[in-house]
């Protein structure tokens, strides 16, 4: 199908249905919970006769962008589900996003894992708030943006393109935050929230600085363990903010963070300013973005290769 005639097939979905159950990845960042609120809130206002919800776990520190529902098994009878910003389904938050009656997929990573009845996928999109104003403006003779809105949408894409300094910030990207800058909110307000830290990361921060392993190739990384991280006492703040931080070192081309799970695997953040590190981190169960993707080690051993790997790519790189 064409873009158009996907975003017209969605449209005629989601009319069709009378309830509609929104989702989003777990361990959720703005572009999250942004796209899923604000996909929420357009479809709230364009059709106050639908019963739409927003499912997930609820974070404190995300208590900004909006309030997550709590709602039964039987909600999901008849219901539409969409899954936004999700790559692969291990990664939905809320398992039952299986049990509606149909499922439409919304995102902007790889389309590795095709699932849902409908998806419209776009790697290209600096985010999924992105794509979100762009089925808004597709179908604005029928579909109403609230403030609250465009509020969230334009915090989602603050948040998926590090402030407009990532490489899949687009002139359409740009289009997109200044048509939202139009609404009635503070830009100004999402983005001084988006660049806070609590106490403890300002701390978690100056450690990984402190800590972090830059080889001579440009290869960098850290492994923050529950016992590296008791100490600053995060509770259920996420270790996210701190990973753009070897990105503003000149010294370091890409790098890993190494983060203790429950379960004691890892869980690796890859981020790159040039050479692709997705290939990479298929080969340790994980994917994502060219220079932005996520994986996992089951232990040190695991760990060392990860970085090994890491380093050769780069030595690769500059030859």
């Amino acid at each position: 199908m064409t873009l158009k005639e996907t975003q017209s097939k969605i449209l005629s979905i989601i009319k069709q249905h009378q309830t509609i159950i929104i989702h989003r990845h777990q361990r959720p960042d703005p572009d999250a919970i942004g796209s899923q609120m604000g996909l929420a809130a357009i479809l709230k206002a364009s059709f106050p006769d639908k019963q739409i919800y927003a499912v997930g776990k609820q974070y404190p520190g995300f208590d900004w962008l909006g309030t997550t529902d709590t709602i039964e098994d039987t909600v999901y009878e008849h219901a539409l589900v969409i899954v936004v910003d999700t790559a692969n389904q291990p990664r939905v938050d809320d398992d039952r996003y299986t049990k509606g009656d149909a499922m439409i997929k919304i995102d902007h990573h790889p389309n590795d894992d095709q699932f849902g009845d409908v998806m419209w996928v776009a790697p290209e999109a600096s985010s999924t708030s992105e794509l979100v104003f762009d089925f808004y403006t597709a179908f604005k003779d029928q579909l109403t943006c609230p403030d609250e809105a465009a509020r969230l949408l334009y915090a989602g894409i603050v948040g998926d393109t590090g402030r407009f300094m990532y490489p899949a910030t687009s002139p359409h990207t740009m289009q997109v935050a200044g048509q939202l800058m139009t609404f009635g909110f503070s830009a100004s307000d999402v983005n001084q929230k988006e660049d806070e830290i609590s106490i403890p990361l300002a701390r978690l921060s100056a450690f990984v600085y402190d800590q972090l392993t830059i080889l001579p190739s440009g290869a960098a990384y850290i492994k923050l363990s529950d016992e590296v991280l008791e100490p600053f006492k995060l509770g259920d703040e996420s270790t996210s903010s701190v990973v753009p931080l070897p990105g503003r070192l000149k010294e370091v081309t890409a790098w890993a963070i190494f983060v203790e799970s429950k379960d004691h695997t890892f869980r690796i953040r890859l981020r790159s300013k040039g050479p692709a590190i997705n290939e990479l981190a298929k080969r340790h169960g994980g994917g994502g973005h060219a220079l932005a993707s996520g994986a996992l080690a089951h232990d040190d051993d695991e760990i060392k290769q990860v970085v090994k790997e890491l380093d050769t790519l780069l030595l690769e790189q500059g030859e």
